[in-house]
């Protein structure tokens, strides 16, 4: 078993295509299909079922492509961190960000990450929170950008900021709309808005209002959507409520900051943080993306005294 054995595996997974992964890796189709052949042959396994098409991994060959994405990123860490130690930073970090966040932080770090001016080239990608977990795992990405706390032995969680939930009202909603604040119990007999299940920030809304997933079935309570920005626009041509995170309301209009309000007591936060893998150990790399993530989030967003109103995930 070699390094370009295991590069082969995963690039026919990729492609899920003898031919278009022999290309990718810049060889010749007999090459790749004997150097994995004999990787094979030496396992005694079959590492890829070609009877189908696409070509699909087997149960055992889906285990040993995930293992050798994780050992080919560590590998890869080898040179990167010598060359650390020189003060040379530079490579590829593959960072995914949830759709809750991606729309809000994303346009501004990239801005602060080109005017850095670093050697580090950023390849980002929008994910939700199962899938990023399951991309550090399997070494196809290197970090995340999410809230937390998730308690997974696994990750590596930094915190970078915390920002609060706000209602947002339609107007059509008078009682509430009337008060300058609300009650998280003021949501639970409202129309409120949700997205869908894929997202952790929808298991939160539901934490602030004491809820549980059976209960909404038998409340006044209508879901569901792919985005906060769709959720926002079904309170503005309907009616009901829906809650936002703070980074949201710089890209609301001057009228829809009127629909706007906070609760009024325990006034609940989300934290957000750059997660890794334990393993991962390009420590100045996670040093500097971190810094970036700071720099393009207001400086309120940072105050540590936010997380005693942490709302659980």
């Amino acid at each position: 078993m070699n390094i370009q054995q295991l590069e082969y595996i995963v690039a026919v997974d990729n492609h899920r295509h003898f031919s278009r992964a022999a290309e990718a890796s810049f060889v010749t189709q007999p090459t790749l299909s004997m150097m994995i052949q004999k990787l094979e042959d030496e396992l005694g396994v079959k590492i890829f079922d070609r009877t189908q098409s696409p070509i699909e991994p087997t149960d055992v060959g889906r285990k040993l492509i995930d293992q050798a994405r994780v050992s080919l990123a560590q590998i890869h860490q080898i040179k990167e961190i010598v060359e650390e130690e020189k003060g040379i930073i530079k490579g590829v970090f593959r960072l995914a960000i949830i759709p809750t966040v991606s729309p809000y932080l994303l346009p501004k770090l990239m801005q602060t990450h080109r005017e850095q001016n670093t050697d580090i080239r950023l390849v980002i990608s929008e994910m939700t929170t199962n899938q990023i977990l399951s991309g550090l795992a399997k070494g196809s990405i290197d970090g995340g950008v999410l809230a937390t706390p998730l308690h997974d032995e696994r990750m590596k969680e930094i915190p970078v900021y915390y920002e609060k939930f706000y209602a947002y009202v339609s107007p059509n909603e008078r009682f509430l709309y009337a008060k300058s604040s609300l009650e998280e119990t003021d949501l639970r007999g409202a129309k409120l808005w949700l997205l869908d299940e894929v997202h952790c920030f929808r298991t939160q809304i539901l934490n602030i209002c004491n809820l549980k997933t059976k209960s909404i079935v038998n409340s006044a309570f209508t879901y569901e959507a792919g985005s906060i920005e769709t959720l926002i626009n079904i309170v503005d041509n309907n009616n009901g409520i829906t809650v936002i995170p703070e980074m949201a309301l710089n890209h609301l209009t001057e009228e829809q900051k009127k629909n706007v309000r906070f609760f009024k007591d325990n006034k609940p936060v989300r934290e957000i943080s750059l997660i890794t893998r334990k393993d991962f150990l390009r420590e100045r790399l996670i040093e500097m993306i971190e810094d970036e993530i700071k720099m393009s989030v207001p400086l309120s967003l940072q105050d540590k005294s936010l997380q005693k109103n942490l709302v659980a995930i």
